[in-house]
């Protein structure tokens, strides 16, 4: 959840891994967009399996609850068309991204006590399906749950439920924020009653809105203290997330309910694999959840997925740091058996400058090729390096003159705004390159695919030139590369598949560009892939 005034996590220290990241710029000059005079050689080993793909996501958080209920029904429409759709225009371009998961926030109930919530903007209230755990109404989230129905018409194969806080009738405090400055805001002895809300909420969505929750997520971002106006949250210790998971675990299974419990959704990586200074009870997740000594391992109840999530959030700048947290996160989950790593959530926060970023950092909204690129790099390297099974994004709908949107909404007139009737009712859509972007991803790499070694490049000291990742599905043969080209000079490569022999010796090109998005080429002989400059393509073909 976003903006926050937090301090920067801290760089690394003295004597940690040192990249060159300039060693293959020599040519960034070349704005031509010619190739280089150099043919890369592309290997890519079939046989030398990495991590299975389970998904691509977005959250519906906050936009969608106003949207999904009052806008046209064609707009709407058009918006669930970009960001869930499988199908293919008449040219062959994909008419949407594809995302296989959809992030819905369980509402804490601070819309219904409007100002007295606390949270300034009414566009981050929300609403809750009960206020008292006793009788439900199903009519409440009205918007995000038509936008939950929209992604499961269009094919959207999970859908993950997550909240930012307990229920205001819960909370210590009656709001959905803390005032505490650690401990999960919550009165004493009613994790029972929470568990309940859970199970109740998870059950009704199915049995009177048709929609099967697949995960839910009950903690977000434990490590902040979340008091403040801003959004809802609350902190939560490890032993209050362990707690919780074992009262919810049971209710679940006597309910029939097959969803699977996911935990973690850390602030940033560190506090997976470290000890946070401030937030020593809120880190190592890994070992502590997951850690085959630990006391309090929960792979062990059924129904606990056992994946760890961590946001992407002030580990992305500088790219020495973004690439040693992922190395750590992912040398770290290896260490413990059948453990998978999610990235779970990321938009803008950083400052890297303007030569990173238009305006410098995640304020000013930008609809262009170099934020689609910075976003790129970052899926790029919590895959390949982090070894992630799943990316997902933040805020799929923005209404606010900042980077955090795959789609931006707006009056025709200004980039964005704080006034709660902005956009309310109805207005424009803008797509993103960004969108388009993380598509080059999430439309080709499917749930069930499997990424494969290309031992010819090392990501990490690749991160301004040319990133590639590969990906195999086993039952229809398709191979898919994708390449992120954050340099000013196209690159030339020549495929060496091993372990099979690609059909017709070629590729289909999706490019994003700043004229492209997820555009269909002309075949192109795997001798002869040239990799736009500032460009995200896909290389689609079969072995």
């Amino acid at each position: 959840m976003k903006f926050r005034n937090t301090n920067k996590v801290g760089l690394l220290l003295a004597g940690l891994l040192f990249i060159n990241f300039t060693s293959c710029q020599s040519d960034d000059n070349n704005d031509s967009g010619t190739p280089s005079s150099t043919t890369r050689d592309l290997t890519v080993n079939l046989d030398m399996n990495l991590q299975t793909m389970e998904s691509f996501g977005a959250s519906d958080a906050w936009q969608c609850n106003f949207i999904g209920k009052n806008w046209p029904a064609e707009k709407r429409n058009h918006i669930a068309d970009l960001l869930f759709s499988k199908e293919l225009d008449n040219e062959g371009n994909p008419k949407g991204i594809g995302l296989s998961l959809w992030r819905f926030n369980l509402g804490s109930g601070s819309a219904e006590q409007g100002e007295a919530s606390d949270i300034t903007d009414e566009w981050r209230r929300t609403e809750c399906f009960t206020t008292d755990g006793v009788i439900y109404n199903m009519n409440k989230q009205a918007g995000q749950v038509w936008f939950m129905k929209a992604a499961k018409e269009r094919g959207v194969e999970k859908l993950l439920a997550f909240a930012n806080s307990a229920p205001v009738y819960l909370t210590g405090n009656g709001k959905a924020h803390a005032t505490i400055k650690e401990f999960y805001n919550l009165k004493d002895g009613k994790m029972p009653e929470l568990a309940d809300f859970w199970v109740n909420a998870i059950d009704k969505l199915k049995t009177e809105h048709g929609l099967t929750i697949d995960y839910i997520s009950p903690f977000n971002e434990p490590q902040y203290e979340w008091d403040g106006s801003g959004q809802e949250g609350s902190p939560a210790t490890n032993a209050n997330i362990y707690s919780f998971v074992n009262v919810l675990s049971p209710k679940l299974q006597t309910k029939g309910i097959s969803s699977q419990i996911v935990v973690g959704e850390a602030g940033a990586y560190e506090p997976l694999y470290k000890t946070v200074s401030g937030k020593e009870n809120r880190s190592n997740q890994i070992d502590y959840f997951f850690g085959v000594n630990s006391a309090k391992n929960i792979s062990g109840l059924s129904n606990v997925k056992k994946t760890i999530s961590a946001h992407s959030y002030w580990q992305a700048w500088p790219l020495s740091e973004m690439v040693y947290s992922r190395q750590t996160a992912a040398t770290r989950t290896q260490s413990v058996p059948g453990l998978s790593l999610w990235s779970s959530e990321y938009c803008i926060l950083e400052s890297p400058g303007t030569s990173e970023l238009p305006g410098g950092a995640g304020p000013g909204r930008d609809l262009g090729m170099q934020t689609a690129l910075w976003v790129a790099r970052i899926i790029s390297t919590d895959i390949s390096i982090g070894g992630v099974t799943s990316w997902q994004w933040w805020t799929a709908i923005s209404r606010g003159d900042y980077k955090d949107g795959l789609l931006h909404v707006d009056d025709g007139s200004s980039n964005g705004a704080g006034d709660a009737n902005y956009c309310k009712n109805d207005g424009f859509v803008r797509d993103a390159k960004t969108l388009w972007a993380l598509g080059n991803f999430s439309f080709f790499v499917k749930p069930g695919m499997v990424r494969v070694q290309i031992p010819s490049i090392d990501n990490a000291t690749s991160t301004t030139d040319v990133m590639l990742t590969a990906y195999k599905d086993i039952a229809t043969k398709k191979l898919v590369i994708v390449a992120v080209n954050y340099s000013k000079s196209a690159r030339t490569y020549q495929l060496n598949l091993s372990g099979g022999t690609l059909s017709n010796n070629q590729f289909t090109p999706y490019t994003t560009s700043e004229t492209l998005s997820l555009k269909k080429g002309a075949a192109v002989k795997a001798d002869n892939m040239v990799i736009a400059p500032r460009s995200v393509v896909t290389f689609v073909g079969n072995y």
